[in-house]
């Protein structure tokens, strides 16, 4: 049970109190009535005593009388409650207001006890408890059942008990609330007081004696009568009193009256002055005991908590009970959920709650209107008290001790005992017990009466005397003896009230001498209510009992008494003990939480019943406590469910709405039919109160809102391709973010912006970013640009079972106006400053404010059942300022639950639909960076649901023609772009960035092309390329046209070969040529794009970034950007390999300065079968160096043709000369292998060269290269150079920077027709005998390597190796191929040689020839005789950079013969360099000479 105020003693002591009849004169009720209270509620407030008294036991001991308090009464000749133990209807209603009257507590201090998962609200007190419970369970609970402070309270159920026990019925079997003694009360202004002293005593003895009336019950014939003589001090003639008093004392003896001296004051006076008003927590129990039948309405809310109040309630005939009128439906079991919607049920039920709740007319008591005591001071309060002291003291104690003696001598001297009962009392009891029988064996004698001299019944007087003042061993002793005569006459009603007291006066004795009889209690109870039917007697022994074994800490046997006690005849009882035993399981040792949650859902549903509405409510919200959470879904709902009408039925419509929410939004494990039936009363409660309060809309929490899923698009809806223009895929709402995608989309714009603002990123640059969601940087208020409309993407979810329709859908917003065109100082002017809101016009539909921001309204959103979907909405600004998307305003409507999802009917709707909100909040990310912010959960700001509206921009759209989707590796193919400005602003500034600016060229704007004349095939042919009509007479391949050409003309600003504003990785930025610069508002503009297939086979994802701006500089918005991908497939065509070999013959001597070399172009067709390609035919072959021009072809003459099928490989070989190096503009010269030749030098075959993409090791500028020659001679190379030095010197000396470009052609048969692609292949040679491949090798797969976490020590210098140190001196022997000698005439034949010596580097070189070297191979001497060289055998020179030296030599010959003249070995070694050895040159090929003999 509840923790109460008082202790059980008090509570029991409190239970059964002397009482005391009064009976005034008319007078006296007058001066009374000054005080708005009649004699018996003036002395309530006083009737307890605050000093001890002491009376004298039979055995003439002195017992003391502690804490006494007497009930005082006006004499009542009808009763209340009758004697049948049934309660009447007065007395029933009356119980019902106490109750209701009594709410608890709203917004007290609640102190919580922490232990685990449960939190407990129990009406004021919070309590914890956790799984499992016996766990911190044992510790808190033992705490909550020892202490006061912490454990929940139900003052209404102690008020309800305290009325209960003070309005018992007094019954024959029992005198405890019989009266004692009558006050005889006469006022001193009677003409003769003592007359009317006579009057009343006449009167009362009447009352008593004459047999006319059974009620008032008296104790016994003699009753004491006590006359008060009052007296009005503010009126009467105190001297008259006083000698009437005296009189009195005379008549009546001192100790039997009392002059009471009252009003010493008048009402007016006591206006001014602030008294104490005792009496008012009194009044409603004098209501109790006033008999009077009329209803006493205490507020309004016994109006609100019976809303049944009608002859008929939801179509049902209603029943009274307990006082008010309950709906019979609600005779159910309490988690029995709702009716189906198809039955008269729930929805009804609320519409009839709906009618029948209108606000009464309040109604106020007595008692809360008019202030009690007004002409009393403080010191009439003190006379009072006194009075009642000397009633008590002097007259009434003494009155029961002298019939304590009267009846126990009557008893002794009836019984023949001893002298008194003390002696007997082991006599009695010390043997010969009566053996109990069960109630079932005893008949039924409740009908039994004794007589009122019977010794039985002076016994249970005698024992009632003695517990009225306190002496429980004496009224045990009699209780004990009365219940085993009873007992063996088989008066059962009598044996029960004697059970019931034997048990309380054993509890209450001092020092427990005997443990409490709980049997007897249980006895008792079963025989009031089984025997007797008296269910009045029944109830009063079941709470003197429970708060015994409450005190014990016998919660179990309490609880289970009190269940035992509930019953179909009062529900109000029944609710208020289920309410107590539900506490007393949370009060056990081990606490059985769940036991006490079901309990108080039982207490709640007889509350209900019994009208009390209030208390229904807070029952079931703690019993939710305890189930929320825990899984148990349906009875959750059925919580919600009943806590939602109850809150409905007394007005409170948030709670309402809140409980109905709960049921829709969980996961819900009910029927489809269940939640039809719910959400149609969630609806109806809905619009009862949005009809109630039009102040803004409501928040509706169907269907649920993924918030954080919003997705924001800034911009309009991309057009789709239109006939064979394709447009730019851009950003739209049906792509998938993806974080690597929109970093690499960073990239590039942070390249363009650099391109564009002179290679620097502004410090203000933000990324632009359309699309707007959850993974996107929104920390910042986005942009939007004004007549572009916003769409917002919401992620609606049903959760339900059943279909949910939305219409009139669009969103909320707020918009603050701005001009942005106007100084920044006056930007925050009052009149910007102005928020214009559609909230209003949001509440009704279709009436919208179009003038500031177009909403795109959607008539109808279907939702089936448990489907997630998307809703697309749009806002199209109008003006320029700030904008806060709010969220969303719809009408929520449920169709028929038959299955019927015809959205269309207006049946579906009607009358079930409320318009509603949900709000936009979206969480922002957390926030990690300082210190304060790790330690605590904070998050940032989410933006994206406020964009800035600015000033209008240019629009872009990109449409592409004629663009493929397949290409063979290295294929030209030309296509169209088309640019559309379809805004109100001019456009300027236009840019794209790639990711692959090698695949795409819109060709050169440089006027340096040379004007050539132009074949006229090239027209014929539609070929991509322009080609050279061929010089009349000349030889196909043998011509090399050469023309001077810039990389800026091509390449400029791209970065791939070093110079101009180059991105990471060799992304370069193109602008885009337009007619004046700019595209004027709806202007279009067509250009041409040549493609160039991958060099690489597969699929290719390839984007384009164009940038563009606004030709009105100084906008909020500095660039717009739009994006574009393709998908190429590419698939095999060629493969090139080239070699560079040094060529052994020296040119002509005005070319000594220069070098030749060989070229070896291996091409091979590795196209398959598959792609449709017949052959391929290499058109031409060109190149591009700065230092070598290809010079011929020198192929034989019936190659040229070279055309390849299948899997067929061809080789050409080129002769290389060295031309003139220049610091800035390479050659592009023109090899041609058929006719007639390509421009190389235009468009697109020069765009392509300078885009192709290169290895990173082979992008060095050339600028560069030279400046480290020029820097190597003037450093010179005699200085000790290091080792650095030696390397550079030595790889510039086998370095070759020539680029190979192949054109060629391709037959591929498509639809039964020969169609001719084009293409170019590049090949960059960089060392000369190491071969060069078109195709990129695949790299190797890495292994796993050990990470290492020490820094690596920087590599040493790498020295020359010795193969590239044999390439320092290029060597050349000058002979005559024959040579005749008459050997008989001179038997020596000496041929002079000249051994030239070229120096391939570009520093000092030391050379030693060493001419003493002789084959000894036998096989050479076989082939080739041997010979000698005469003169110098060993030569020591030095060599300029890239000098020429000759030296004449002489071989000697001794006979006709072919020998070979290459044995001089010849040693270099670089001239700083003196500790290095020299190296061996390459030795030349065999130079054989043919020596014959003339004779």
């Amino acid at each position: 049970m509840a923790q109460c105020v008082q202790s059980v003693q008090e509570f029991i002591q409190d239970s059964f109190v002397p009482m005391v009849a009064v009976l005034c004169s008319e007078d006296a009720e007058k001066l009374t009535r000054k005080n708005n209270l009649n004699f018996s509620e003036l002395l309530r407030p006083f009737c307890r005593l605050t000093s001890e008294g002491h009376m004298r036991d039979p055995n003439n001991q002195v017992q003391v009388v502690k804490n006494l308090r007497i009930s005082v009464n006006n004499v009542v000749t009808r009763p209340s409650v009758p004697a049948s133990g049934v309660p009447g209807h007065a007395h029933r209603r009356l119980l019902s207001e106490v109750v209701l009257t009594c709410q608890p507590a709203e917004g007290g201090v609640a102190n919580v006890i922490t232990a685990g998962d449960y939190d407990l609200n129990i009406s004021d007190r919070s309590l914890k408890a956790s799984v499992p419970w016996y766990s911190d369970w044992r510790d808190t609970l033992t705490e909550l059942s020892t202490s006061k402070h912490y454990t929940a309270t139900t003052p209404w159920f102690e008020a309800y008990r305290e009325s209960f026990l003070q309005s018992m019925p007094a019954s024959d079997h029992e005198f405890l609330n019989h009266y004692l003694a009558c006050l005889l009360v006469v006022s001193s202004s009677e003409a003769v007081p003592v007359e009317k002293f006579l009057k009343l005593s006449q009167e009362q003895h009447r009352i008593q004696h004459s047999g006319e009336y059974t009620n008032p019950k008296w104790f016994i014939p003699n009753t004491l009568k006590y006359y008060v003589l009052l007296h009005d001090m503010s009126q009467g003639d105190e001297q008259r009193a006083d000698s009437v008093y005296e009189d009195m004392k005379q008549r009546y003896g001192a100790q039997g009256c009392y002059l009471l001296k009252v009003n010493s004051r008048t009402a007016a006076a006591g206006a001014d002055e602030q008294i104490p008003d005792p009496w008012s927590q009194y009044l409603h129990k004098n209501s109790l005991q006033s008999q009077d039948p009329a209803p006493v309405v205490v507020n309004n809310t016994a109006v609100e908590n019976n809303v049944g109040g009608t002859s008929e309630v939801d179509g049902h005939d209603s029943e009274e009970k307990d006082g008010v009128l309950v709906n019979s439906l609600d005779n159910t079991h309490p988690l029995q959920l709702d009716t189906p919607s198809d039955t008269p049920g729930s929805l009804d039920a609320l519409r009839a709650v709906a009618v029948e709740t209108k606000p009464p007319p309040i109604a106020t008591g007595v008692a809360a209107a008019t202030s009690h005591g007004a002409c009393l001071t403080l010191n009439d309060h003190d006379r009072i008290r006194l009075f009642i002291q000397e009633f008590t003291f002097r007259g009434l104690l003494p009155h029961i001790e002298k019939n304590i003696r009267q009846l126990n001598d009557q008893l002794v001297s009836r019984k023949g005992l001893s002298r008194s009962l003390f002696s007997a009392t082991k006599k009695w009891f010390g043997g010969g017990k009566v053996p109990e029988k069960s109630i079932a064996e005893l008949k039924n004698t409740s009908g039994l009466l004794y007589p009122p001299e019977a010794p039985e019944l002076q016994i249970r007087k005698m024992a009632d005397l003695c517990f009225l003042v306190q002496l429980y061993d004496l009224a045990y002793s009699c209780y004990h003896t009365a219940k085993k005569d009873f007992l063996s006459d088989q008066a059962m009603l009598y044996a029960a009230g004697a059970l019931e007291m034997a048990a309380v006066s054993a509890f209450l004795q001092v020092g427990a001498p005997r443990p409490y009889p709980a049997h007897y209690m249980d006895t008792a109870i079963q025989t009031y209510r089984d025997v007797s039917k008296n269910m009045i007697l029944a109830e009063r022994c079941a709470l003197l009992s429970a708060e015994v074994l409450k005190s014990q800490a016998k919660y179990s046997d309490a609880a289970t008494l009190l269940i035992k006690m509930t019953s179909e005849d009062s529900d109000l009882r029944s609710a208020l003990l289920l309410e107590q035993a539900a506490h007393c399981f949370i009060n056990m040792r081990n606490p059985m939480v769940r036991k006490f949650a079901f309990h108080m859902i039982l207490a709640g549903h007889r509350f209900s019943k019994a009208g009390q509405k209030r208390h229904a409510l807070r029952c079931y919200c703690q019993a939710m406590q305890v189930y929320k959470g825990k899984g148990w879904s349906l009875a959750e709902d059925h919580i919600n469910f009943t806590i939602g009408r109850q809150s409905f039925t007394l007005r409170q419509p948030e709670n309402a709405v809140t409980a109905f929410r709960h049921i829709l939004t969980n996961d819900s494990q009910q029927t489809s039919t269940q939640q039809g039936a719910f959400l149609r009363e969630y609806l109806y409660v809905y619009k009862n109160v949005t009809g109630a309060c039009e102040v803004a809309l409501p928040q509706l929490p169907l269907p649920c809102i993924n918030s954080s899923a919003t997705r924001v698009y800034f911009g309009h809806e991309r057009r789709l391709a239109e006939g064979e223009k394709q447009a730019a895929t851009h950003v739209s709402l049906d792509q998938e973010f993806d974080r690597d995608l929109a970093a690499m989309w960073q990239d590039l714009e942070e390249q363009v912006v650099a391109a564009a603002k002179r290679g620097v990123v502004p410090a203000t640059f933000q990324p632009t970013q359309c699309c707007l969601n959850s993974q996107t940087d929104n920390l910042r208020f986005p942009l939007a640009v004004v007549e572009e409309p916003i769409i917002v993407e919401v992620v609606f979810r049903n959760p339900l079972k059943v279909p949910l329709v939305l219409s009139d859908l669009s969103l909320l917003w707020k918009f603050t106006l701005k001009d942005f065109n106007r100084p920044q100082p006056q930007e925050d002017s009052v009149g910007d400053a102005v928020a214009i809101s559609n909230e209003k016009e949001a509440s009704v539909p279709r009436v919208r404010k179009d003038d500031v921001i177009a909403t795109e309204v959607i008539p109808e959103f279907y939702l089936s059942p448990e489907e997630t979907k998307l809703a697309r909405l749009k806002l199209l600004p109008h003006q320029t300022g700030q904008l806060n998307i709010l969220g969303l305003v719809y009408n929520l409507a449920s169709t028929s639950s038959t299955g019927d999802t015809t959205i269309n009917s207006p049946s579906a709707a009607e009358g079930t639909s409320v318009r509603g909100r949900q709000d936009l909040e979206i969480q922002g990310p957390r926030l990690n960076q300082t210190k304060e912010e790790k330690t605590s959960v904070s998050h940032g700001p989410d933006r994206r649901l406020d964009p800035t509206i600015t000033p209008p921009m240019p629009l872009l759209e990109v449409f592409f023609l004629q663009f493929p989707t397949a290409l063979l590796c290295g294929e030209i193919r030309k296509a169209y772009v088309e640019f559309c400005n379809v805004s109100r602003v001019t456009l300027c500034g236009l840019r794209v960035a790639s990711t692959h600016p090698d695949f795409f060229t819109f060709g050169s704007s440089s006027l340096a092309t040379p004007l050539t004349p132009l074949s006229p095939t090239s027209f014929e042919n539609c070929s991509a390329y322009k080609t050279l009509a061929t010089p009349p007479g000349a030889t196909p391949g043998s011509v090399a046209a050469v023309t001077l050409v810039s990389e800026g003309d091509f390449g400029s600003g791209i970065g791939l070969r070093g110079g101009g504003v180059s991105g990471t990785g060799g992304k370069g930025i193109t602008e885009i040529p337009l007619g004046e610069g700019t595209l004027k508002p709806g202007e279009s503009t067509q250009l041409p794009l040549w493609l160039r297939g991958p060099d690489q086979e597969g699929v290719h994802e390839i984007h384009f970034l164009f940038y563009y701006e606004s030709a009105e500089q100084g906008g909020k918005i500095s660039h717009r950007v739009l994006r574009h991908t393709v998908f190429i497939c590419a698939s095999r065509s060629l493969s090139v390999r080239a070699t560079a070999c040094r060529s052994n013959t020296l040119p002509e001597e005005e070319e000594e300065r220069n070098g030749s070399m060989l070229v070896f172009v291996d091409v091979e067709n590795i196209n398959s079968s598959e792609a449709g390609v017949r052959e391929f035919h290499i058109a031409q072959v060109s190149s591009s160096s700065k230092q070598w021009r290809l010079h011929k072809c020198i192929n034989p003459a019936e190659d040229k043709d070279c055309k390849l099928t299948s899997r067929e490989r061809g080789k050409l070989c080129f002769r290389a000369t060295r031309c003139k190096p220049l610091q800035a503009f390479p050659f592009l010269s023109m090899s041609g292998v058929s006719s007639p030749q390509i421009i190389t030098s235009t468009t697109p075959c020069a765009d392509f060269f300078f885009r192709r993409c290169q290895p990173l090791e082979s992008l060095r500028p050339p600028v560069a290269m030279e400046t480290q020659g020029r820097h190597s001679r003037s450093q010179g190379v005699g200085h000790g150079g290091g080792a650095k030095d030696i390397a550079g010197v030595v790889r510039k000396c086998n370095e070759v920077d020539l680029d190979i470009i192949i054109l060629w052609k391709a037959f591929v048969v498509e639809d039964n027709k020969q169609v001719i692609l084009e293409g170019q292949l590049h090949v960059a040679l960089q060392t000369i005998d190491k071969e060069a491949c078109s195709l990129t090798q695949k790299e190797e797969a890495q292994e796993m390597v050990l990470l290492k976490f020490k820094p690596e020590l920087p590599p040493p210098m790498t020295r020359p190796s010795m193969e590239q140190l044999s390439h320092l001196i290029k060597t050349n022997l000058q002979y005559p191929e024959s040579y005749s000698h008459p050997f008989n005439q001179k038997s020596l034949c000496m041929v002079p040689v000249t051994l030239t010596l070229s120096n391939c580097s570009l520093a000092q070189v030391d050379v030693i020839i060493d001419l003493r070297h002789k084959t000894t191979s036998p096989e050479s001497l076989e082939v080739h005789g041997s010979f000698t060289w005469l003169g110098q055998t060993q030569f020591k020179l030095q060599l300029g950079a890239q000098e020429v030296m000759r030296v004449q030599l002489q071989a000697c010959f001794l006979h006709a013969g072919v020998y070979n003249l290459g044995t001089p070995r010849v040693f270099a070694k670089l001239a700083d360099q003196g500790a290095m050895c020299e190296t061996s040159q390459q030795t030349a090929t065999p130079a054989l000479i043919i020596i014959i003999n003339s004779t």
